[in-house]
């Protein structure tokens, strides 16, 4: 089966104690997404031994300093150290400006495209699709224009073993239509069907990624089902006013989307710096979804 793998960079808030704002990274059958860029993600990337000169699409949810401020670095990094393969950017539109702002006054020209793609924050919308996997915006309710990323894996060919291709005598130009569910035809007519000559398809994957945002339940479509979906957790409940007033949301909250949403698995992080002990928010968060983890630097999670 193919990697399905994410590997958290950061997973504080703007102001931060231990760990570093937020910042992941998704691999998908070798296709490596950034999702999101806060301080220090090219260190993090280094520290983990992770090759940012793979990772050739960045997502940026939105423009609050801890979700974006560690770019600008990283883009002059790749450019220093000789990257010339194209790196797309799918992010608000002012952050384009604010790129091109800081290159024409340091008369930077990078050595590789940047392609920008951007978000329109009003409905969802597919940002990028190929053979293995699509990803598409979740449109988040927070204090200026935000959206999360789905990425959904495509469906997977079924399997046909050596033993049953030398059984059925099948040639080599009748495998792909075979793995697409085409049944098999003999030389003496005898029809074999499909059922019988592979194994059974995987269940394509999916992961939602909702950053800044207040509770809203207009996102339960959206993330309906998915194998994980990370959810911020700023707060303890106990909280939930200030959670309000900021258009953050608290441990339990995020537990009742997943909960609502029949997610698989849920994974809380954003934390305030005034959470020195994380378990409380776990514990919070298991009180209305039980099979939650949080978000743990370094820590990769298979999916």
């Amino acid at each position: 089966m193919q990697n399905f793998d994410l590997t958290i960079l950061g997973c504080s808030s703007n102001s931060y104690f231990k760990t570093n704002p937020t910042a992941q990274l998704l691999n998908i059958a070798e296709r490596f997404f950034l999702i999101d860029c806060g301080e220090a993600t090219q260190i993090q990337l280094r520290r983990y031994k992770l090759k940012f000169q793979r990772i050739n699409h960045i997502f940026i949810s939105h423009l609050h300093g801890d979700h974006y401020l560690g770019l600008l670095g990283l883009l002059s990094s790749m450019h220093l150290l000789g990257r010339t393969t194209e790196l797309h950017l799918y992010c608000p539109a002012e952050l384009q400006e604010i790129i091109e702002v800081q290159y024409k006054h340091s008369e930077t020209r990078l050595n590789y495209q940047l392609v920008y793609h951007h978000h329109n924050y009003k409905n969802d919308e597919i940002l990028f699709e190929d053979d293995k996997v699509v990803v598409t915006t979740i449109v988040l309710n927070h204090r200026i224009p935000c959206c999360g990323f789905k990425f959904t894996e495509k469906p997977l060919l079924a399997n046909i073993t050596k033993d049953t291709l030398a059984y059925y005598k099948i040639p080599v130009e009748q495998i792909l239509s075979i793995k697409q569910g085409a049944d098999f035809v003999s030389n003496d007519g005898t029809i074999i069907p499909n059922s019988k000559l592979v194994s059974n398809k995987a269940t394509p994957r999916s992961y939602a990624y909702c950053s800044d945002t207040c509770y809203d339940e207009r996102i339960i479509p959206f993330i309906k089902n998915v194998d994980l979906l990370y959810h911020e957790a700023t707060f303890l409940h106990e909280k939930a006013d200030r959670a309000k007033e900021t258009y953050h949301t608290t441990a339990l909250q995020a537990g009742q989307i997943a909960q609502k949403a029949e997610v698989k698995q849920l994974m809380i992080g954003h934390y305030s710096a005034r959470y020195k002990d994380l378990q409380p928010l776990l514990d919070e968060a298991r009180t209305m979804f039980d099979n939650t983890i949080l978000a743990i630097e370094g820590e990769n999670t298979k999916l």
